[in-house]
């Protein structure tokens, strides 16, 4: 196990080559415990150089619909009324906080995320 600090991409190309050759490592085995400290450090590279953000309120309630496989209609409750949903869904109009509670709930996403700002389209 001849372990170095991942800095850079060629570095992170070859601990993923790696990783690959000690993934079904038996459990405690010297190559299992370089699969997990692998593993920390891929992770670690990745979060600082490959950032996912968090999709915007809008995108994160079509993504959970897909998911759920709702319609538009389906969101009337939380929403209110079948053209309220529509303006919603196409930024003409922002969410409430009364919307954002009830879609947190029924979509079980955080209200955190459902929070943020989005553009709206005029």
């Amino acid at each position: 196990m001849d372990l170095k600090p991942i800095k850079t991409e060629t570095d992170y190309r070859v601990a993923l080559k790696r990783l690959e050759e000690v993934f079904d490592a038996e459990l405690g085995t010297p190559e299992s415990d370089e699969l997990d400290i692998l593993g920390l450090m891929v992770d670690d590279y990745e979060n600082k150089h490959y950032p996912i953000e968090a999709p915007d309120p809008i995108e994160a309630i079509k993504i959970r619909m897909e998911e759920m496989h709702l319609k538009q209609v389906d969101l009337i409750p939380e929403i209110g009324g079948k053209s309220r949903v529509s303006e919603i869904l196409n930024r003409k109009r922002r969410l409430t906080v009364d919307m954002i509670r009830r879609l947190a709930t029924r979509l079980n996403l955080s209200a955190n995320l459902l929070i943020k700002d989005y553009q709206l389209i005029k």
